[in-house]
């Protein structure tokens, strides 16, 4: 599965360093244009895709419309009482059609590490390559009823498949299915998304796939409510609903409040307070959510 991963990376390093300068060969004037209105790609979700903080949205990440190429890079970091999340990834947006994304996220145990019988600092690490297609509609130009959705995966595998297996999860590694809708309201400067996910994973994959409890797909829920105080500033809030598919741990669903500034079409960045309930029976996991994106 080592030599997957490997090969997933690879293949997005090539698309990016390579088939993108080969691609705008002849036409790199227009191939690389940011046309769409800022904030429109919004920023990267914690699994690497275009969205909010903790949810996927439907729009192509990056600025690049449908005669052009977009894309980022990006960094998170999440303090909360008990632990604390880094990732780092990047994404490209096809002609405002395909979207693909690699992410590696960090999760730290700290000290809680040592009373969970892991030792102190002890980390696990998640890998997730993503894809997304847009299936219709517009974010911008279509004001009538129609949404922009979009459908994707995300296939994710998580290290130390011993341990998981330990706490009751069936799986390291899983697919995430889901669809999302987006609906950007011009004239009152509100976006909202919800998107249905398929998924076995617990606490999005760190703690493995699937348990002693559940190991079928089940759908859970990703909204999100976003008012654009003006073109570059954003706040907004997110819920994304939980399956426990653990024994030995409930799982609570997750919530943000948070505030984008899009500096320009090139770095944005976002604030947020989240609020995760309980991982792995350390309850009350609030704390703070600072992710930067530098892209086009």
């Amino acid at each position: 599965m080592k030599q997957y991963m490997l090969s997933c990376a690879i293949t997005l390093g090539a698309v990016l360093g390579l088939a993108v300068p080969a691609l705008a060969q002849g036409s790199s004037s227009t191939m690389f244009e940011s046309g769409r209105l800022l904030a429109t790609g919004g920023v990267t979700n914690i699994e690497g895709t275009g969205g909010g903080g903790i949810s996927t949205w439907a729009p192509i990440t990056g600025y690049g419309t449908k005669d052009a190429i977009g894309g980022n890079v990006h960094g998170t970091y999440a303090r909360l009482a008990n632990f604390s999340v880094v990732t780092t990834g990047a994404g490209i947006g096809l002609f405002d059609r395909v979207e693909l994304t690699y992410n590696r996220l960090m999760f730290d145990t700290g000290p809680t590490g040592g009373k969970l019988g892991l030792g102190r600092g002890f980390t696990f690490n998640q890998d997730v390559v993503g894809a997304k297609i847009r299936l219709f509609g517009n974010l911008v130009y279509d004001q009538g009823y129609l949404p922009e959705v979009s459908a994707g995966l995300q296939y994710k595998t998580t290290d130390h498949a011993n341990i998981l297996k330990a706490v009751g999860a069936k799986n390291h590694e899983g697919v995430d299915y889901y669809v999302a809708a987006s609906k950007l309201f011009l004239d009152s400067s509100i976006l909202v998304n919800a998107t249905l996910r398929l998924t076995k994973a617990n606490q999005i994959g760190i703690l493995g796939f699937g348990g002693d409890k559940h190991n079928d797909y089940q759908p859970q829920f990703e909204g999100s409510l976003a008012y654009l105080f003006s073109k570059d500033f954003v706040v907004g809030g997110e819920y994304r609903t939980k399956a426990s598919n653990l024994g030995f741990t409930k799982e609570d669903d997750w919530k943000t409040l948070y505030g984008a500034y899009f500096i320009n079409k090139n770095v944005s960045l976002t604030l947020a307070y989240v609020s995760l309930g309980t991982i792995a029976t350390i309850k009350n996991q609030q704390g703070v959510y600072l992710s930067a994106q530098v892209g086009f």
